[in-house]
């Protein structure tokens, strides 16, 4: 593992140009294609990629490379490419993203999603923990292996800048730098979550999503509803009739058993451990008003929940005017967007199908219905983990953080981590981020915690030196 000086030299690196750098990160509104379609003509993207590239490029361990690939209209990818300081040709592959979610609304005041802000050491921003965070540990656990000459197999680095969107541009970089790659025996994606702040959390697993639009319309235009409420169905409560043929609305449970898998005995039994360690932290972690209590009290039933269970979520509604502008009208249509997640083993495209014919057949009173823009992304189950790596990640663990690890499933969606499963089904899986209680990814007043990351990174390095040392 690292020598004791590694720490300082560390923690150097993030106060000296990591922290500069990822503030100037977050002012970019490099939001993903998903949700900015003229990312190309706007900039954001390029710019937020020649950002962490140059930095990447002033840090890089002698005899390594960096690219920007670009492939026609793609999403561009960062590739780094750091020789071996072994002989036996072995390649670890690391992983991260830099494009980001949308801003959402409801961030504290002083605070937004495109103005970095520092409160302790906590940076708060879009995407600083989601997770532009993941080039510069990733490059930075490099260095400090080559500083302290500890023996590291060859890595390869590979930011993409569409994961939020669903990773669909990066198949495409996969097969085109394929030859490049080689068949890495250990994968570390930086993309994941940690159920506390104290030690290192391994995923286990990820859900698929389900998603699309629910469209319900009856009327071509807008009517008195006094005149047509009773004569002609409302568009939102086919909408319900319609969703509840997926949810049961008075306990959340998605009624299809098709849409569910048996939990591995495996799982449940980590899930039991990491409730042991969270406790009630499962949940109230979340910014939940006074009152509002989970949908169940049993903590390790929470993780299966989020971890292994489908759950549905309406996440955007269009054909609604705001509350001040309400008239008393019969809306011609209803459009809701849903987002299934879906447990880590099942089928998703099989999975979308099923949604859309369950929405769309016989519609009530004849309402025209279409599930549009529908698509899924894959769930991941981690395959076991060799000794090897198992005892690499308990000393990381207790030495970085003062405790050992915790294994849990995630409840997002790393689609990359199928891709990369089903390529290399015999590589090692080492899946871990800082996304912890507060963090709100996705939503507002997400935050970076700094010395989670300092110390995962160091994490990060002392196991890709037992990686080379396993033998």
């Amino acid at each position: 593992m690292l020598t004791d000086a590694a720490r300082p030299w560390v923690e150097e690196q993030f106060k000296g140009s990591i922290v500069p750098t990822l503030i100037d990160y977050i002012r970019i509104p490099n939001k993903s294609p998903m949700f900015d379609p003229e990312w190309k003509s706007h900039g954001h993207m390029d710019k937020a990629v020649e950002l962490l590239a140059g930095w990447a490029k002033a840090q890089l361990p002698e005899g390594a490379t960096l690219e920007v690939v670009r492939l026609g209209d793609r999403t561009p990818v960062i590739y780094i490419d750091v020789p071996g300081t072994t002989r036996d040709g072995d390649t670890v592959l690391l992983y991260g993203h830099l494009d980001k979610q949308p801003e959402m609304t409801g961030w504290r005041d002083g605070l937004g999603p495109w103005t970095p802000v520092m409160e302790g050491e906590r940076l708060f921003g879009r995407g600083g923990a989601d997770d532009g965070y993941a080039i510069f540990a990733s490059v930075t656990a490099l260095g400090a292996l080559r500083k302290d000459k500890i023996p590291h197999a060859r890595c390869v680095v590979i930011i993409e800048a569409c994961e939020e969107s669903g990773s669909y541009d990066l198949p495409a970089y996969i097969e085109h730098l394929a030859p490049r790659i080689g068949t890495p025996s250990l994968v570390v994606c930086l993309d994941s979550g940690c159920g506390n702040y104290d030690q290192m959390w391994l995923t286990t697993s990820l859900r698929g999503l389900v998603i699309g639009t629910l469209e319900v319309e009856l009327l071509s235009e807008g009517v008195h509803s006094g005149d047509g409420s009773g004569v002609i169905a409302s568009s939102f409560r086919v909408a319900r009739a319609l969703i509840d043929r997926i949810e049961d609305a008075a306990t959340g449970l998605v009624k299809p058993l098709e849409l569910s898998v048996t939990i591995p005995r495996q799982r449940i039994e980590q899930a039991a451990r990491a409730a042991e360690v969270l406790g009630e932290e499962i949940w109230n972690k979340f910014p939940v008003l006074s009152g509002v209590k989970p949908v169940t009290k049993e903590p390790a039933e929470l993780i299966l929940n989020r971890t292994w269970r489908p759950a549905l979520a309406t996440t955007g509604a269009d054909g609604f005017p705001t509350v001040l502008n309400a008239g008393n009208v019969l809306r011609p249509k209803t459009s809701l967007k849903l987002s299934l997640r879906i447990p880590p083993t099942l089928d998703a495209e099989g999975a979308v199908q099923k949604v859309k014919a369950l929405l769309e057949k016989d519609p009530p009173y004849g309402a025209h219905v279409k599930f549009a823009n529908a698509s899924a992304n894959a769930g991941w189950d981690s395959p076991a983990l060799a000794p090897w790596l198992e005892t690499a990640l308990e000393e990381a663990s207790k030495r970085r953080f003062g405790k050992p690890p915790v294994l849990m499933g995630e409840g997002g969606s790393i689609p990359f981590m199928n891709m990369l499963g089903k390529r290399y089904p015999d590589a090692q899986f080492f899946i871990t981020g800082v996304l912890g209680p507060g963090s709100n990814a996705h939503g507002p007043n997400e935050f970076l915690d700094i010395p989670t990351a300092r110390r995962l990174t160091l994490a990060v390095a002392d196991v890709i030196a037992a990686h080379a040392a396993r033998s």
